[in-house]
């Protein structure tokens, strides 16, 4: 009789621990979905293209416990293939984020129904495709222009990027030296020889995340965010 209460009891425990971990991933599975939508809302990732994606994933188990504290350890966002326009609202000049990352650590919420959030720690990292940039660059400078943009020598790694920029424009053959420069929550291109040319595309972050460092790669121009004490949501 013993060891049948022992097995029912095994039994029991092993059904609450099933039974736990499936609310638990519901749950979760529920926030998560939730924090794309506000991601999405709040900060248009994923809009403006048939292909764009927003994606946030809670890490550490169980989700419920955390949830309970109101605070979580990790969370990451990931999105892609939105659109920023410039500050001058110019014609054209939609320019595509093919990638970002965001690693958030250490979150707060002032309720479970609230928001808002606050992460003592946000890094980041987005990537912007050459073709991208050169198609916006062709159409911001019109009169005609195909131009192509790639790295130069000396790639960066600080607040600005060495660029090369190749075509025609206005009929003629154009070879030239550009660079991007990051500060707050702004890229900016600048292309001396094309009329002094210098758009600045604001990218849509939390409060308090700033771009910090740029980069011109093979695969494209690279920017690195950081922040503390960030304010997720409002």
């Amino acid at each position: 009789m013993k060891r049948r209460w022992v097995k029912v009891l095994v039994v029991v425990v092993v059904v609450l621990a099933a039974l736990f971990v499936a609310a638990d991933r519901i749950a979760l599975h529920y926030a998560e979905k939730e924090a794309v939508a506000l991601a999405q809302e709040r900060y248009g990732y994923g809009a403006g293209s048939t292909d764009g994606f927003t994606e946030v994933s809670i890490h550490g188990f169980p989700f419920l416990t955390q949830a309970a504290d109101l605070s979580l350890d990790h969370v990451t966002v990931t999105a892609g293939n939105f659109t920023l326009d410039t500050t001058a609202g110019a014609q054209g000049d939609h320019l595509t984020v093919r990638r970002l990352d965001l690693d958030l650590y250490d979150l707060a919420a002032s309720s479970l129904t609230g928001r808002s959030a606050g992460a003592n720690l946000v890094t980041g990292r987005l990537t912007i495709g050459y073709a991208d940039l050169s198609g916006a660059v062709s159409r911001l400078v019109g009169a005609g222009s195909a131009l192509t943009v790639a790295p130069a020598t000396g790639a960066g790694g600080g607040q600005e990027a060495a660029l090369r920029i190749t075509g025609t424009w206005n009929g003629r053959p154009v070879d030239t030296a550009a660079s991007v420069a990051v500060a707050a929550d702004e890229l900016e291109l600048r292309v001396p020889v094309l009329g002094g040319l210098r758009y600045a595309w604001p990218v849509p972050l939390p409060q308090n995340i700033n771009l910090t460092a740029v980069r011109s790669t093979p695969e494209g121009l690279q920017l690195e965010a950081v922040g503390h004490q960030v304010v997720l949501g409002r």
